[in-house]
């Protein structure tokens, strides 16, 4: 693992995604993200298919230790606030007014640490007229507008993976690390708030500039079409993808990659204007000729001319795609009791060194024993009494 966050310690109390998704971040930087879960079973995601060790909650609670505890158990709680007290970063990604109930809200954990960076992830905000509705991955893609951009409108339906929850959760690792390096300087801890809709919006920044700009109503078919980029299905039945965007010699490669100088001469083609204006008739062209041949030999032909393409891999054509390969992207599981042995390492590399490894999410309070013994060896664990005086109705 890269360790450029080593001495970082998280106390991450997050479910399904978003939470989980950021704190998985910056352990993947080298952080110790220790996962505070309800006892029991612990995070929904676990038992998302079957049993207490889905796949979908492997995906992204990696490289963490876990800890269950009772938050309304005042000795659960006080091992929570002494974790609290020697951490550098909160998550939690609760409905707006349910870490109050639970003592974790932003003013009782700064009181006991006031160099702690809490980071509150939600779906609509902490206030306002949605503030309290539950949200879902395609609920803030649909609110944010992204949803509109990315769906063709004549055939709408949800894409695939969780989009919203993931960015969220990248763009609150993104603050977190800011709100690091301020706190370097000025010894000053910070409150973050972020929202799915928040997140989304921003992520979705070209058609909103689109929008402000030239008064234009983007839909999900503009981007590939300005961008000239294309979907063919080959005789096969595979696809294959290609990306020609404004620079004309990628036009004339590909006219010579599929052997139809014809293309070249069609009025309708003449430009890159007019193939934005005949987007469909130039698809459906070229459809013609992608069906003359397997995809694989298109993929042999184009490796030959200076044209953006790539066949679209299935999940299992990626694990074994050459370039993914030499870039170690999949790498070996360590420390496993049950799940996938591989995984997809982080995506960054410092000083050419990548991950080459990484640690199994833990399952259901694995290092509940000794983290509560850490604890009690600490010179400076949170003394009992300092918890006996914060306000009762902070800890309802």
């Amino acid at each position: 693992m890269t360790r450029v966050l080593d001495g970082i310690r998280i106390v991450e109390q997050g479910t399904f995604i978003t939470g989980p998704c950021s704190a998985m971040m910056l352990a993947d930087l080298g952080a110790d993200v220790i996962k505070v879960e309800a006892k029991g079973n612990g995070d929904p995601y676990r038992s998302f298919k079957k049993g207490f060790y889905s796949a979908h909650f492997q995906a992204y609670n990696r490289n963490k230790r876990a800890i269950g505890l009772d938050l309304k158990d005042k000795t659960d709680r006080d091992v929570f606030y002494a974790l609290v007290a020697q951490s550098d970063v909160y998550i939690q990604n609760f409905r707006p007014g349910a870490a109050a109930r639970i003592g974790a809200d932003y003013e009782t954990l700064s009181g006991i640490n006031p160099k702690l960076i809490y980071c509150s992830i939600s779906g609509f905000g902490p206030d306002g007229p949605y503030a309290q509705r539950p949200v879902y991955d395609s609920v803030a893609q649909a609110v944010s507008g992204f949803l509109s951009v990315a769906i063709d409108p004549e055939q709408p339906r949800f894409i695939g993976p969780a989009l919203a929850d993931a960015i969220t959760g990248i763009y609150a690792a993104l603050g977190i690390s800011a709100a690091l390096l301020e706190r370097a300087r000025t010894g000053k801890g910070k409150r973050i708030d972020i929202s799915m809709l928040e997140a989304m919006t921003h992520f979705a920044v070209e058609p909103f500039m689109g929008y402000f700009a030239l008064g234009e109503e983007p839909s999900g078919v503009d981007r590939p079409r300005l961008a000239q980029a294309y979907i063919m299905r080959c005789r096969d039945g595979k696809l294959f993808a290609f990306h020609l965007s404004s620079i004309e010699k990628f036009w004339d490669a590909l006219v010579e990659a599929v052997e139809t100088p014809s293309l070249k001469t069609d009025p309708r083609f003449a430009t890159r204007l007019a193939r934005i204006d005949n987007y469909d008739a130039l698809n459906a062209a070229l459809n013609a000729i992608f069906a003359t041949c397997e995809r694989s030999e298109w993929a042999e032909r184009f490796s030959r001319f200076d044209v953006p393409f790539a066949p679209i891999n299935s999940i299992s054509d990626a694990v074994s795609d050459p370039q993914a390969l030499h870039m170690g992207m999949f790498v070996p599981v360590e420390g496993r009791i049950e799940g996938a042995h591989r995984s997809v390492r982080p995506a960054h590399t410092f000083d050419g060194v990548r991950a080459d490894t990484v640690v199994a999410a833990p399952v259901v309070d694995q290092h509940g024993e000794a983290i509560r013994a850490a604890l009690a060896r600490a010179p400076d664990a949170w003394p009992q009494r300092q918890a006996e005086t914060l306000p009762s109705a902070q800890l309802a």
